[in-house]
């Protein structure tokens, strides 16, 4: 049975990812025209509080979202212990190209052109499943992340690219422009004036969120 909008939490589903089985939130709201996959980044999980605001406002702009956890409990368990797993850039792909697969098959999003949203260690991991899957994935949106972990996927990325970055984030701007130089794909970087890494800052998130749903109606239509 589809789901209709629930932005808080969406419809719990399970997916399968190799020899385990990922939990994730997915909302569908009516008329939606495509779908977002979410790649939270180091140390965080499918609850992070700025992924689901941003989740949010894509859900009321007409596009349904999977919030998913991109690690099993199990390997949580060991990444808060050694914090190993979260820069396991293949792995982290890897995971998203099963939800990718996940989405085409399932009989609610299958006719949903599929775009995906990273942040931090999880804009890589975008871009590494973005280039191994270029007939589903049709954008790509970093938030503060980490495209340079993307390697010599870059060169190999076809769907359009928006990298977003905060004006006092000093390093992963340089980070981001290094990887946007690699990136042979339509692409464009925004630079949000007075945000530091997290987006804290009163408005920040929205303006990410403005962007980020523009970028994927642009690139679904």
């Amino acid at each position: 049975m589809r789901n209709v909008l629930q932005v808080d939490s969406g419809e719990l589903v399970s997916i399968p990812a190799g020899n385990v089985v990922l939990e994730g939130n997915l909302a569908i709201p009516d008329n939606a025209r495509g779908v977002v996959l979410f790649a939270h980044g180091s140390g965080s999980s499918r609850y992070s509080s700025r992924n689901r605001f941003v989740a949010k406002q894509l859900n009321r702009g007409g596009l349904a979202t999977l919030l998913m956890d991109l690690l099993s409990a199990e390997e949580e368990a060991v990444d808060l212990r050694t914090a190993e797993l979260r820069f396991d850039i293949s792995l982290l792909a890897q995971r998203l190209v099963s939800a990718i697969r996940w989405l085409r098959d399932n009989p609610d999003t299958s006719r949903f052109p599929v775009g995906i949203f990273g942040s931090s260690t999880g804009g890589g991991a975008a871009l590494v499943a973005a280039a191994a899957e270029p007939d589903y994935v049709k954008a790509v949106v970093s938030r503060g992340g980490r495209p340079d972990l993307a390697g010599a996927a870059l060169a190999q990325v076809e769907a359009p690219t928006l990298l977003i970055v905060g004006g006092y984030d000093a390093q992963v701007i340089e980070l981001n422009r290094e990887a946007f130089e690699e990136l042979r794909c339509e692409k464009t970087i925004e630079i949000v004036p007075g945000a530091t890494h997290l987006f804290e800052e009163p408005g920040a998130l929205e303006e990410v969120s403005k962007l980020a749903r523009n970028w994927f109606a642009l690139h679904f239509a």
